[in-house]
């Protein structure tokens, strides 16, 4: 979800729907070189760690091919897989552009890459969060239409003023969500799987919950945008993603959930069903709290 917004209004060169050419041409040798050097690490990284959808997409989309991927040779195989598309956009777009895009299957992705120096973190999201993190688990087929779907959901939820709440659907599936597989926690989040940092973290330190996939305790939970979770969702299918999201009404959630107060990111609670209840060691250190 978008939390930033750099313009109000399409900015010079942008249609009307907040698209621009990629420009693929003007990339440097260096922003191909730091691609491969994300991609790299990443995959290496990433073996036995991510889920299997994720995976076979990278392989599918051949995004092991060096440099940045040319949107417009990538989009013929994604196409042809899902009907999805990657629209390049200028930066961060408003909340009802980026649902609309989402509601046609058109992912938007920003076009500028890291420098060499940002390689472990860069605040707003780039090419290669965008295509590396997101791009993969478009080749599938449940989890496609899980992305069109919420971009329905996110055309609706403007209708209620509920964005807010449904921003946290988005932020912990999308961006940092992990699933059961085969009896194991994998990785399919895009903020996870492009983050060398948090791949580890998420999976592995004791420090975060992790809690299983409640719709409504989703969207009552807060999230960090700066630095890693204190909580993350784990879902038992992209299926059962799915289908909570088509088979659910949300105008009633939205009722329900002003009647709820919200949840700290770091809360467990007595009805959660936990995988791990974290030490909240990480959050507790890098606040200077002790113990």
């Amino acid at each position: 979800m978008k939390d930033l917004h750099i313009h109000e209004t399409p900015p010079e060169g942008a249609a009307s729907d907040w698209t621009i050419a990629q420009n693929w041409s003007d990339y440097s040798p260096q922003d191909h070189a730091t691609w491969d050097t994300l991609f790299a690490r990443q995959t290496r990284q990433l073996q036995g760690r991510a889920c299997a959808a994720y995976l076979k997409g990278v392989d599918t989309l051949r995004l092991s091919r060096p440099g940045i991927p040319d949107f417009e040779e990538l989009n013929e195989r994604l196409a042809a897989l899902t009907g999805w598309r990657v629209v390049a956009v200028p930066g961060l777009v408003p909340d009802d552009v980026f649902f609309d895009h989402l509601a046609n299957r058109r992912f938007v992705s920003g076009t500028f890459i890291r420098r060499p120096d940002q390689l472990d973190y860069l605040q707003e999201p780039d090419v290669f969060h965008d295509v590396f993190g997101h791009v993969p688990l478009l080749a599938d087929p449940v989890y496609a239409d899980y992305m069109q779907a919420y971009g329905l959901g996110g055309l609706r939820s403007l209708q209620f003023g509920a964005l807010h709440k449904l921003a946290r659907l988005y932020w912990y599936t999308v961006e940092f969500g992990l699933v059961e597989e085969e009896g194991r926690l994998k990785l399919f989040g895009a903020g996870i799987v492009s983050s060398h940092g948090e791949s580890i973290f998420a999976l592995d330190d004791a420090s975060p919950n992790r809690i299983a996939f409640d719709l409504l305790r989703v969207m009552r939970t807060e999230y960090r945008i700066d630095d890693y979770q204190q909580s993350y969702f784990v879902i038992p299918s992209f299926e059962a993603l799915l289908k909570a999201t088509v088979e659910t009404d949300f105008a009633p959630v939205y009722a329900a959930l002003e009647t709820l107060d919200d949840v700290a990111p770091d809360a467990a609670l007595p009805q959660d069903r936990l995988f791990t209840r974290g030490t909240q060691a990480y959050a507790r250190a890098k606040m200077g709290v002790a113990g």
